[in-house]
């Protein structure tokens, strides 16, 4: 059968905060198949992000991924011979995957020793709506603004 939708694989929680949310994170943070060694890193992170703001830090994490989560970006359209940049609203799914791509990509070019360091110093910069990450949503945003002439070529 062609063009079907392929199933949704459902994620078991993780076992510390019994959070769907924390398991996709650790499985992107995670590294050839270690698992164990992703949650480490990321519990080690909350740790950091508590000591640091002595506020919960589940719920810093979750402001944090709120703050990055991206709701309009531009997808390239070719009409007649030009290619545009069309404004189009993200996917629930697709805001929450890019959100915790941007933060773990941006946690990786920060300059502290550790991967849990970088992690909770990104977590809390995005948190405070600062960071890296949130300039990535926030130039996404920016272009989808610039474009907007072009959304009524919407797929």
């Amino acid at each position: 059968m062609r063009n079907r939708k392929a199933p949704e694989r459902d994620i078991l929680p993780d076992p510390k905060y019994n959070s769907k949310l924390v398991a996709g994170f650790v499985n992107q943070l995670m590294r050839r198949g270690k698992k164990s060694k992703a949650y480490m890193i990321f519990y080690k992170a909350l740790d950091i992000i508590e000591k640091k703001t002595n506020q919960n830090s589940l719920e810093v994490f979750e402001a944090a991924l709120n703050n990055v989560m991206p709701h309009v970006e531009v997808r390239s359209r070719r009409v007649g011979g030009a290619t545009f940049q069309i404004p189009t609203e993200v996917r629930p799914k697709r805001k929450i995957s890019k959100g915790m791509k941007w933060l773990i990509m941006f946690s990786k070019k920060r300059g502290e020793k550790t991967m849990s360091e970088r992690l909770a110093a990104e977590i809390i910069a995005a948190s405070k709506n600062e960071g890296a990450a949130v300039k990535k949503k926030e130039d996404t945003h920016r272009m989808a603004e610039a474009n907007k002439a072009f959304s009524h070529f919407r797929f």
